[in-house]
C-alpha cells in the first residue's frame, strides 16, 4: 500500500513540475489521477451511475487531474484517426458577431474563411463569455480552444497572460497582429505599420511641411507603438527635431479649439492622426477656426477606421491588408499543425498599401 501511495505521489510531482508541451490526453489524466484510462472515460462520459461504481474520492481525483492538466474532451477528435478533427478555432477578444461587411474585422474573417476552405478545414468560432466578464480563453482554468486542432486569435483587448500560457502549454495558435509576451515569442501575422507610417510621413514632408504633429489616443499597444516609431524615424531622417515633430496623446473630446489654435499659432501645418474618428474631429474643430484641408492645413490617417462607414474617401492614408493577413494566418497555423508543433514561432509582416488621397497638400505658408 505504501508503494502505491509513493508511486501516485511521484506521478503527481512529475506532472506538476513539468508543464506539458502538447495537448493532454485521457491517458495523461489517468496517470496523474492514478487510475485506469477506462475509469477516466467513464467519469468523462458521465456513466458513473451505471454498472460501474466509482467512489466519490476517485471521481474527485480524476476531476482535479482534468483541471490541473487543462484537459478538454473532444468527442469528434476521438472518432477520427490521427487525432485531428479538421477544425480551426477563431477567437476574438471583442464581440464581432453578427458580422457586418463594413466592420473593420470583417475582411480578416473573409480571408480566414477562404483559406480554411482551401486547406480543407472547418471553422469553429468561440464567442462564450463568463457571465458579464470579457471573453477569455481559459474557462474555469481550462483551455476552451482545445476543441479545435489550433486557433486564430485577434482583437485589441488582448490578455497577454493567456497568450503566454497557451504558448507554454504548446497549444498551436497564430495571432493576427503583432503581440509580444514576456519570456517568449508567439507566431503572428502583422501589418508593417512602422514602414507604412514612415512612408506617409515622408510623403507629407516632401510636400513641404516642416512642422508636424502626431495625434494618437491613450492606447499604447504594439500597433500604436509601431506607428509612433515610424513617425519618429521619418522625422529624424528628415532633420526634424522633437520641437518640429511633436507627439500628442489626445482622445477625441480633447481635440479642442483652444488646443488646435495653439498648434496653428506655433506653426504646425500638418497632422498625422491615428484614426479616422480623430481626423473627423480635427477637421470639424479646424472648420470652427475657418481652416480647411488641404488648403489651410494637411492631415493623413494611419490606417483603416474601425467602422468603415466612417471612412473618409479622399483621405491620405494607407490600407491594412486584412484579407491577406487572415489567409496568411491560416496558412501559418496549418504549417504549425503539420509540423506537430516542432517548429519555432514565426512572425510574418505584410506591407500596407499607400493611398495618396487629397488631404495632404503643400503648406499655405511654406517654411
Amino acid at each position: 500500500m505504501g508503494f502505491i501511495i509513493y508511486a501516485l505521489s511521484l506521478s503527481i510531482f512529475i506532472y506538476g513540475a513539468v508543464r506539458m508541451k502538447r495537448r493532454p490526453t485521457q491517458l495523461d489524466v489517468a496517470t496523474l489521477a492514478g487510475v485506469s484510462p477506462g475509469i477516466v472515460s467513464t467519469i468523462i462520459n458521465n456513466r458513473t451511475n451505471g454498472n460501474i461504481r466509482i467512489s466519490e474520492a476517485t471521481q474527485q481525483r480524476v476531476l482535479d487531474a482534468i483541471k490541473e492538466l487543462g484537459y478538454v474532451p473532444n468527442p469528434v477528435a476521438r472518432s477520427l484517426a490521427g487525432g485531428q478533427n479538421r477544425l480551426l478555432g477563431v477567437f476574438t477578444y471583442e464581440a464581432l458577431f453578427p458580422l457586418e461587411y463594413r466592420n473593420f474585422y470583417y475582411e480578416f474573417l473573409i480571408g480566414i474563411e477562404k483559406e480554411a476552405e482551401i486547406q480543407d478545414y472547418n471553422l469553429l468560432f468561440f464567442t462564450r463569455r463568463q457571465g458579464t466578464q470579457k471573453r477569455v480563453i481559459y474557462q474555469n482554468g481550462v483551455n476552451s480552444l482545445q476543441l479545435a486542432d489550433g486557433a486564430i486569435l485577434l482583437g485589441l483587448g488582448t490578455d497577454r497572460e493567456e497568450l503566454a500560457r497557451l504558448n507554454n502549454e504548446g497549444y498551436p495558435f497564430v495571432f493576427i497582429g503583432r503581440r509580444e509576451i514576456k519570456n517568449g515569442q508567439i507566431s503572428y501575422v502583422a501589418a508593417d505599420y512602422k514602414r507604412a507610417t514612415r512612408e506617409i510621413v515622408e510623403y507629407t514632408i516632401n510636400k513641404g511641411h516642416r512642422r508636424l504633429a502626431l495625434v494618437q489616443g491613450s492606447l499604447r499597444a504594439e500597433p500604436q507603438l509601431d506607428k509612433q516609431a515610424g513617425y519618429c524615424d521619418a522625422t529624424a531622417l528628415n532633420g526634424l527635431n522633437e520641437s518640429l515633430a511633436e507627439i500628442h496623446y489626445k482622445e477625441n473630446d480633447q481635440i479642442t479649439v483652444e488646443w488646435l489654435k495653439m498648434l496653428f499659432d506655433k506653426g504646425v501645418t500638418a497632422f498625422i492622426v491615428e484614426s479616422t474618428s480623430e481626423a473627423k474631429r480635427l477637421a470639424a474643430v479646424a472648420a470652427q477656426l475657418g481652416k480647411h484641408a488641404p488648403a489651410d492645413f494637411s492631415y493623413a490617417i494611419l490606417g483603416d477606421p474601425m467602422n468603415l462607414e466612417e471612412i473618409i474617401p479622399d483621405a491620405t492614408t494607407y490600407r491594412t491588408p486584412r484579407q491577406e493577413m487572415g489567409a496568411q494566418a491560416v496558412r501559418l497555423l496549418c504549417e504549425i499543425l503539420t509540423a506537430g508543433g516542432e517548429i519555432e514561432p514565426r512572425q510574418v509582416i505584410l506591407p500596407c498599401h499607400f493611398q495618396p488621397g487629397n488631404t495632404v497638400g503643400a503648406p499655405s505658408h511654406p517654411a
